[in-house]
């Protein structure tokens, strides 16, 4: 064994050490001592097997990235970086996998179950609400942690107008959205000359007065006691009722299954048009100003695009999207409070934007089946649960720090220069 490699194990050693010797501090108090209801009062009850558990994963999981995964030549690093799929192969997966995805959304109520349906009506809300993000954090490079305040917009919105003035879903739907789009106008022009930390301490402020202002309003919003009673939407008029409604029209069997699944396929249509609205805009000058935002904002304005109107068209889009989908929650809940818009919708949807890959219609959808779709599935850990899905989220930020989709096509190609024959310019002399 070579002197460098001597050297990289025995660093590699004392950071796994270090890292247990952490782990050992912070789970003996917070995981370690437990406290249990028995008679005569309160017990503590030790889970030291646990702990020593939780130390040896990390010393064994710190070790190991220490070894494989450093900077320098490294031919384990090498090699697996050379494993990875380049842009060409991520693009012809995203092409295969696009479809299958929607094909397999399109097909779930014709298969599922209520519990499953549900399921899916929340993962393609997240999906709505990542794509409305990453026109902001992934395509204008804008941090924003306060994004769940469009979405309150959005949902008290429809709430609102149909309780004072008594307005269907489906006008409801589009003034919610402008309405979001509105305000995050009203967010953008003071962050116009604001940048990363500052940017994200001002957005993170913008979306708790919103959530205190619905709180302590209680004559217009209810407080916290929320909005109750909100109106479901109709199929074209047709309310999901047992009689003279839905199954009457269509002569079927009444079940409450329908109005579920006609909540499905809403959401998933106004996440496909967010998604449509998106891929276009890319294309457009608006889409490319966007990124050039994004890479270089003093390069940008040398190039005379205008960093005002940008900005501004990114928050109000973005916005707007989470508010189309603050509306169909509503709806979708049939009761609303400010409990529903904390700063910790903020950080998953952000966190969704990002495991995805900035910038990365794919990622966001992928992210939004792993963290929404993983909460169910280490449900049965009970307490356990967010330690594990912390530790496989901190997994896919080592070995793909990028997000998971972290290729992504650029809108704009410069096309390859034809080369001219000499007797082509030869003839042209002539």
């Amino acid at each position: 064994m070579s002197d460098f490699l001597q050297t990289r194990v025995g660093a590699a050693l004392k950071d796994a050490a270090l890292a247990a010797v952490i782990t050992l501090l912070l789970a003996s108090i917070m995981v370690g001592l437990r406290t249990k209801t028995e008679q005569g009062g309160l017990v503590i009850v030790g889970q030291w097997g646990l702990v020593a558990w939780m130390v040896g994963v990390v010393f064994v999981g710190r070790l190991a990235m220490s070894l494989l995964i450093w900077r320098g030549n490294n031919p384990v690093a090498n090699a697996m970086n050379a494993m990875l799929p380049k842009q060409d192969t991520v693009s012809k997966i995203g092409k295969l996998v696009g479809p299958l995805l929607l094909l397999f959304a399109v097909t779930l109520p014709f298969y599922g179950n209520r519990y499953v349906i549900d399921m899916g009506i929340l993962v393609l809300t997240y999906i709505m609400l990542g794509w409305g993000l990453n026109i902001v954090v992934g395509l204008a490079g804008l941090l924003d942690l306060g994004y769940v305040a469009f979405y309150a917009v959005g949902a008290y919105s429809y709430a609102l107008f149909a309780q004072y003035f008594d307005l269907s879903f489906w006008v409801c739907l589009p003034l919610a959205g402008i309405l979001a789009a509105f305000w995050g106008m009203i967010l953008g022009f003071p962050v116009l000359r604001l940048r990363g930390d500052y940017l994200a301490i001002v957005t993170l402020a913008f979306g708790e007065i919103i959530r205190v202002v619905l709180l302590n309003w209680y004559e217009f919003t209810g407080g916290p006691d929320g909005i109750s009673r909100i109106p479901r939407p109709s199929f074209f008029g047709l309310e999901f009722t047992r009689k003279n409604g839905f199954a009457d029209f269509f002569g079927l069997d009444y079940s409450s299954m329908h109005r579920i699944i006609f909540l499905f396929y809403l959401i998933l249509i106004l996440a496909l048009i967010t998604n449509f609205v998106t891929m276009r805009l890319r294309k457009l000058p608006i889409g490319r100003a966007w990124e050039a935002l994004r890479e270089d904002e003093i390069a940008c304005r040398s190039l005379g695009i205008n960093t005002t109107n940008t900005k501004l068209t990114a928050f109000a889009l973005g916005a707007m999207f989470g508010g189309f989908a603050g509306a169909f929650f509503a709806t979708r809940q049939g009761f609303i409070s400010p409990e529903s818009f904390t700063f910790m919708e903020s950080a998953i949807i952000l966190a969704i934007v990002v495991l995805g890959g900035l910038g990365s219609q794919l990622g966001v959808v992928i992210a939004s089946l792993v963290m929404i779709g993983g909460f169910e599935v280490f449900r049965d850990l009970e307490d356990l649960r967010m330690l594990v899905f912390g530790l496989l989220m901190v997994g896919i930020m080592i070995w793909k720090p990028r997000g998971i989709v972290s290729s992504r096509a650029p809108s704009v190609f410069l096309k390859e220069k034809k080369s001219v024959s000499g007797d082509l310019v030869a003839e042209g002399e002539g």
